[in-house]
């Protein structure tokens, strides 16, 4: 299954949270609901690429990131883009596999 980039953007009230801990672990859980609409789970995702506003948010990022893949961390990319949509600082696209 591919998930598109999801953004961290509350989707019960369309917010987005401000510190790039706060909007990663909104990134997951978007990802995490889409998951688990479709019958899989994190344990699913072989791949994801991150896009960060600016690659000093890499260590925060991945603390929360790590927190979500527990066991067999997926491959992982994360690049530095000039600009995400709405002012993001970081969009998680997903590829997950049964």
């Amino acid at each position: 299954m591919y998930i598109s980039g999801q953004l961290p953007i509350d989707p019960a009230t369309g917010l987005t949270p401000e510190s790039i801990e706060e909007q990663t672990e909104q990134a997951l859980r978007n990802t995490g609901a889409i998951l688990e609409a479709a019958g899989f789970s994190y344990e699913n995702v072989v791949k994801s690429t991150v896009l960060l506003s600016d690659m000093d948010d890499f260590a925060a990022m991945n603390g929360v990131y790590s927190r979500f893949y527990t066991q067999d961390m997926p491959a992982r990319v994360c690049y530095q883009v000039a600009r995400l949509p709405f002012g993001v600082k970081v969009e998680i696209e997903t590829i997950a596999v049964k």
